[in-house]
């Protein structure tokens, strides 16, 4: 009997992929990651994100409904380096980061795989809206999930074949209706628990103040310029604007104002019309392939700049090695910097790298 390390948030989707895997004949045990909360503020959080206090209640509780063994492990340390610091400089730099994908990467998968395989598990399994499928070339690679309007894939794209091959993400095939279907049969409290929305380490979504606090840095203001350097008024800080952003600018120009970019070198936020915000191509770098080793020669795909991007057709084609330049078929707005391109290829992940 295969053993598989359920990742437990105390949510419905967690939750029901531990049941579906205890009722296809797995060896199930229920792990809820401790990641960064202290203890007193996660006693004050009253949903819990993924993470709090709350989270963990619910994944025993399910855990037990469901006779599996549950842990709590904690991985505050890696998700210290790879989450929060990373979120951090990123923005220091100008660049809007997605936490999300990072802790994917390196926490969710990295860290409880490593632990996972220590105690003898063959597999580590998510809640993910999203189907690992391994090609006719051998390659691992993630398929979208029935459910186009939950697919997750776009966070998932920096996922390694190793740990591709040791994933289990059985909720891939069901909308979240069925999902939650499944969750009244199966008598699971969650059933009706609402998703998190929030980055659970900041729930107030005040990130300036935050980045702030963890830093001990005051940001200093600066300002805020045209494309040819005509100053138009002052900003509160770099960490206040991402690329794309039009309200809460607090300039009056008698026209939408848009941020176009973030200049840390010399501390000014770019500013212009909605028309300039378009761009038709990006640059990536740091790259990950799934269905591919490596991209050996101009091909064209689907590109989603974002998580809730509704996607784009484009050509990409190699720019170094480590480099990727993505041409648009249609002029794109708000291409940020840190965020993430991921290409598509069909219903399959290509690969994807860090817009610059």
């Amino acid at each position: 009997m295969s053993k598989v390390v359920v990742g437990m948030s105390g949510g419905v989707d967690s939750s029901v992929t531990a049941c579906l895997l205890k009722e296809q004949g797995y060896d199930v045990i229920g792990v809820t990651m401790q990641i960064w909360q202290e203890e007193e503020s996660a006693q004050m959080e009253e949903n819990g994100g993924c993470c709090g206090l709350s989270a963990v209640e619910d994944a025993r509780s399910v855990a037990a409904a469901l006779q599996i063994p549950y842990y709590v492990m904690n991985f505050k340390e890696a998700f210290q380096k790879h989450v929060i610091d990373y979120f951090t400089e990123a923005y220091l730099c100008g660049r809007t980061p997605n936490p999300c994908i990072a802790c994917n990467r390196y926490v969710k998968w990295e860290s409880l795989l490593s632990r996972s395989l220590s105690i003898g598990a063959d597999y580590i399994a998510t809640g993910h809206y999203a189907r690992v499928v391994r090609l006719a070339n051998g390659r691992y690679t993630l398929r979208r999930g029935v459910s186009m309007a939950k697919d997750q894939t776009y966070a998932l794209y920096n996922l390694t074949q190793e740990q591709l091959k040791r994933t289990l993400m059985p909720i891939g095939e069901y909308t979240k209706d069925e999902v939650r279907s499944l969750a009244k049969r199966m008598h699971l409290r969650v059933a009706d628990k609402p998703d998190s929305q929030d980055i659970c380490f900041i729930p107030d979504g005040d990130y300036a103040s935050y980045i702030e606090e963890k830093t001990g840095k005051k940001v200093p203001e600066g300002n805020f310029v045209t494309v040819d350097g005509q100053v138009l008024g002052r900003h509160k800080g770099i960490i206040h604007y991402t690329v794309g952003q039009r309200k809460g600018l607090g300039l009056a120009l008698g026209y939408p104002a848009f941020v176009l970019a973030i200049r840390p070198e010399t501390n000014e936020v770019v500013i212009g019309t909605q028309e300039e915000s378009f761009t038709d191509s990006l640059h990536a770098v740091h790259l990950n392939f799934m269905t591919i080793e490596d991209l050996e020669e101009p091909m064209r795909v689907f590109v989603k700049i974002r998580y809730n991007h509704k996607g784009v057709w484009g050509r990409i084609e190699k720019a170094g090695k480590d480099e990727v330049v993505c041409v648009f078929e249609e002029p794109q707005r708000a291409v940020t910097p840190g965020q993430a391109a991921v290409f598509y290829d069909g219903e399959y992940v290509l690969g994807g790298g860090t817009i610059v």
